[in-house]
C-alpha cells in the first residue's frame, strides 16, 4: 500500500531531519505544524525547512484544543496535589491524537515524529510494539507509553535508529539553519519552569497557603501553596529546621504539606491508573519486569499485576525514593515498553 505520509515539524533538528528521512522514502509526503501556543520563530523555521526540502506545508492553529487537552489538565492535577508530565497528555492528545486526526482528513495514510524511539511489529503476535531509541541518552519511549495500537500502525519514527549526532550531520549536511540549534528541557509553556507564577497568572487566582505538617500530623509550619512543592524535594521550603526534611505528600482537602526525613521518602510498592498495555492485550498473571518512575529515572526490576483495565499494581524490589502521584510509570522487558500508567 502506498504510504502518504505527514510529518510533525517544530521548527527543530529533529523534526526536521524527520521529514527529510520521510521524503526519502516515503510515495507522498507533506510537513504540518500545531500552532500549540502563538505563532513563533519555530514556525517559521518549520515553513522554512518544508520549503527546502519541496513538500507541502500546513499549520493547524490548535491553541483552543491545547488549552483544553494539556494546559487545563496541567493546572488541575498540580492543585489537586499531584506533578503531572504534561508533554505524556500532549502526545496523547495532541500529537498522536488530534495530529492523527487531521493527517487522515488529508488523506494521508501515516503521521511522522522526530521522537528516537522505534516502533515495530511483532512477528509472533503481530501487535504493534514499542521500543527504546537507538540513542539511550535520547531515547523518548518513556513518553510514549500512551500510543494504542490504532496510533502505533499508524506511526513512522525515522529518527529511532539514529543517535542525536547523526541526526544534527544530517541536517548540516542538507543545510538546515537549525542543525545546531540548542535544545529546550522546558515544558513548552512554562519555559522558565516556574509552574505556581504560570499556573496563578493563568488563571489570576492565588495558592492558598496552608500548613506544613511532620508525619504524625502536626503543624510545623506554612507552606505557600500546593503548586510550589512536589515529592523529594528539600530546597525551597523556607523553613528553619534542625534536621533535613522532604516533602513526602501533597494533599489537597486539607491543603497540607507533609515532611519527613530522607528514611521516609522510600516505598516498595505502588498503584497506578490509566493503564495502557502495548505489548499483549492484557497482563493475565503477574510478569517480571522493569519499572521507570520518572523520565531520568533508571529502571528498577518489579513485579507487576494488572488488577483491571485501567489499573496495575507494582512491587520493586527495593525500595524507590519520591515516588511521585501524577508521574508516569513506564514498564519494560528488555527494550521493549510493556505499557504503563499514571502514579496514584
Amino acid at each position: 500500500m502506498a504510504r502518504k505520509v505527514l510529518t510533525a515539524m517544530s521548527g527543530g533538528v529533529d523534526s526536521s531531519v524527520a521529514a527529510f528521512l520521510i521524503k526519502e522514502g516515503a510515495d507522498e509526503c507533506a510537513g504540518a505544524i500545531m500552532r500549540l501556543l502563538a505563532q513563533s520563530a519555530e514556525e517559521e523555521a518549520a515553513r522554512e525547512v518544508a520549503a527546502r526540502l519541496g513538500i507541502p506545508f500546513h499549520v493547524f492553529p490548535l491553541e483552543a484544543e491545547f488549552r483544553e487537552n494539556v494546559i487545563k489538565p496541567f493546572i488541575e492535577a498540580y492543585r489537586a496535589g499531584l506533578t503531572p508530565n504534561p508533554c505524556v497528555e500532549c502526545n496523547r492528545t495532541m500529537k498522536f491524537g488530534k495530529f492523527l486526526e487531521l493527517a487522515q482528513s488529508l488523506g494521508m495514510s501515516h503521521i511522522a515524529t522526530g521522537h528516537y524511539a522505534v516502533i515495530e511489529r511483532g512477528a509472533a503476535s503481530g501487535r504493534w510494539l514499542l521500543r527504546r531509541g537507538a540513542d539511550e541518552k535520547k531515547d523518548q519511549s518513556y513518553v510514549l507509553w500512551t500510543l494504542t495500537q490504532e496510533q502505533l500502525s499508524r506511526t513512522l519514527l525515522p529518527l529511532g535508529a539514529l543517535s542525536k549526532a547523526e541526526a544534527r550531520e544530517i541536517a548540516e549536511a542538507q543545510g538546515f539553519t537549525n542543525a545546531h540549534k540548542k535544545e529546550s528541557q522546558d515544558i513548552c509553556f512554562v519555559p522558565d519552569g516556574d509552574h505556581a507564577a504560570f499556573i496563578r497568572e493563568t488563571t489570576g487566582r492565588a495558592d492558598a497557603p496552608g500548613k506544613f505538617v511532620d508525619e504524625s500530623g502536626r503543624a510545623i509550619g506554612e507552606h505557600r501553596g500546593l503548586t510550589r512543592y512536589t515529592v523529594g524535594q528539600r530546597r525551597g521550603l523556607g523553613l528553619s529546621l534542625r534536621e533535613p526534611l522532604y516533602v513526602r505528600a501533597k494533599d489537597a482537602a486539607s491543603n497540607t504539606v507533609t515532611l519527613c526525613p530522607e528514611s521516609g521518602l522510600y516505598s516498595k510498592t505502588l498503584t497506578a491508573s490509566r493503564a495502557n498495555i502495548i505489548a499483549v492485550g492484557k497482563l493475565d498473571r503477574p510478569m517480571r519486569l522493569r519499572a521507570k518512575i520518572r523520565y531520568r529515572a533508571a529502571e528498577q526490576p518489579a513485579t507487576v499485576e494488572q488488577l483491571s483495565d485501567d489499573k496495575l499494581r507494582i512491587e520493586f524490589d527495593e525500595p524507590q525514593r519520591a515516588v511521585t502521584p501524577g508521574q508516569s510509570v513506564v514498564l519494560y522487558d528488555g527494550d521493549y515498553v510493556v505499557g504503563g500508567g499514571v502514579i496514584d
